[in-house]
């Protein structure tokens, strides 16, 4: 390996023992707080919240791995050569001019080294003489081999972090709910009771004079609009709680009108922030395309800024929209009803009839944003504030604007939205039940469905033997929630 620099054996051992022992400690340290970390929420019984540090450890794996593919190649990719002609296209800055761009320089810049955030990790000069020689240039040089590791890393640690303090800010908008949880246990509904003596007038139900706004095209265009607002201010009202929680007992579980809502809403959540933390297939497809569009030019990163910010509006506006529409079929076909008002939970209201399609699209809203940001953290760390990539400041300033409204936004508004309107579909989740309840329900139908399959075998073969008691369908369909939300 042609590379600049001392090398081991001309290097004080006292100074690889020290180098070595840092990175042991640091990486020991970091295993053990993960570890300590996983045991507590086990002892507190946080097994979502525990899947989900697993789910950040598989992370953290896969990033070790690309690590070790790019230290072990880089000498290799070093010396794949392409002609000039081809290295000059598609460059993010264009060569041999000089960049004036007048920017501001930040009190940040001024800690960096030089004062200019340039930082070479890898100031050994890579086997250029290799292509060189044959009138080439290097495909990619061990500098940028190494800035790109660093981006990779940044970009899963920014990511992690933003959805981790997403679903906190998120789970703490939804705890100032618990106070609506307990107003309307106190409530006392009976479905066979209360439920069924009561007159309730539907106009003048506050959730049908809050929500529903008249029949016609003119009303569905408002409700739209109401809707787009509405995700800004008041997402959801204690009337909207109370109404959509009833509709969700009467249609679910309407045996236990104590049933706890909020705690189960709460469970679905943290089973859900394991799904959200990772980073998928498509999201590295995503990184990759863009980085491939970021030529001089195009100002692929100010545009892309806009894919978070769109999507997170359109699923604000469409989560309001179905409570206003649960709020209109109960308001086009009643005037008056027995008993407490209840809405119709339906996976008809959702995107495909595809409630889960919602998590898909706040996943990608949450990855993209922190990919926004940990562009800009990155290029100014490693390049400086001047440098080219960055762009000029009318495009900079927007797109950290845009960043932070998105992950204010999606905090605060949209992830409670969506762990409250998602239970009106036409199923529950499998956090219905509490974990012990849930495993042996699901063990109970894996069971059962096994002694059919026998059994079944036994009839084919001419025994004529009676099988056992027929199961409830309730743990079979345990069984099939279980298996359909461990693939999404």
């Amino acid at each position: 390996m042609a590379e600049g620099g001392t090398t081991l054996e001309y290097t004080p051992t006292w100074v690889v023992a020290v180098v070595c022992t840092a990175i042991v400690v640091i990486s020991l340290a970091a295993e053990r707080i993960l570890h300590f970390l996983g045991k507590y929420l086990k002892k507190k019984n946080q097994k979502p919240l525990f899947e989900a540090l697993q789910k950040i450890k598989e992370e953290l794996m896969l990033l070790g791995f690309i690590s070790l593919l790019l230290t072990v190649f880089q000498s290799r990719i070093a010396k794949i050569c392409i002609s000039k002609n081809l290295a000059n296209q598609w460059l993010p800055c264009q060569e041999n001019k000089e960049q004036t761009t007048a920017h501001f320089q930040t009190l940040f810049s001024s800690f960096l080294p030089n004062g200019s955030g340039h930082r070479h990790l890898a100031e050994a000069s890579d086997p250029a003489a290799y292509c060189t020689a044959e009138g080439k240039v290097p495909l990619l040089s061990t500098t940028a081999l190494h800035h790109l590791h660093i981006f990779i890393f940044v970009l899963a640690v920014v990511h992690v972090t933003f959805c981790a303090l997403t679903i906190l800010f998120g789970s703490t908008k939804i705890h100032h709910w618990k106070s609506w949880e307990d107003y309307a246990k106190d409530m006392e509904y009976d479905p066979e009771g209360v439920v069924k003596t009561k007159i309730t007038q539907v106009q003048e139900h506050d959730f049908i004079r809050n929500r529903f706004l008249g029949i016609g095209k003119n009303s569905e265009l408002q409700g739209w609009v109401y809707s787009f607002f509405k995700q800004f201010y008041g997402s959801v009202t204690k009337s909207d709680y109370i109404t959509l929680r009833l509709g969700f007992i009467m249609t679910h579980c309407k045996g236990n009108p104590k049933f706890n809502f909020h705690n189960y809403m709460m469970r679905a959540l943290e089973a859900d922030f394991k799904k959200v933390v990772g980073i998928s297939w498509y999201l590295w497809a995503f990184v990759v395309i863009f980085l491939m569009l970021n030529f001089s030019g195009w100002h692929t990163y100010f545009w892309i800024a806009f894919i978070p910010f769109i999507l997170l509006l359109a699923v604000g506006t469409k989560l309001e929209h179905i409570i206003t529409q649960l709020a209109q079929e109960v308001a086009q076909r009643h005037i008056v009803v027995q008993g407490e008002l209840v809405v119709q939970p339906s996976d008809n209201h959702f995107w495909f009839n595809k409630p889960r399609l919602i998590l898909r699209l706040i996943h990608i809203i949450l990855f993209q944003n922190s990919f926004e940001i940990a562009f800009l953290a990155w290029i100014w760390v490693q390049y400086g504030f001047n440098s080219c990539m960055m762009g000029q400041i009318r495009f900079v300033i927007p797109r950290l604007v845009i960043g932070a409204f998105v992950q204010f936004v999606c905090s605060y508004s949209t992830l409670p939205l969506y762990a409250f309107v998602t239970q009106m579909g036409s199923s529950y989740k499998k956090a219905i039940f509490e974990e012990h309840i849930r495993e042996g329900l699901v063990g109970w139908a894996r069971k059962a469905k096994k002694n059919n399959k026998g059994n079944a075998l036994k009839k084919s073969n001419g025994s004529g033997q009676l099988g056992p008691k027929e199961e409830s369908p309730l743990v079979f369909e345990m069984a099939e929630v279980d298996g359909k939300e461990s693939t999404v």
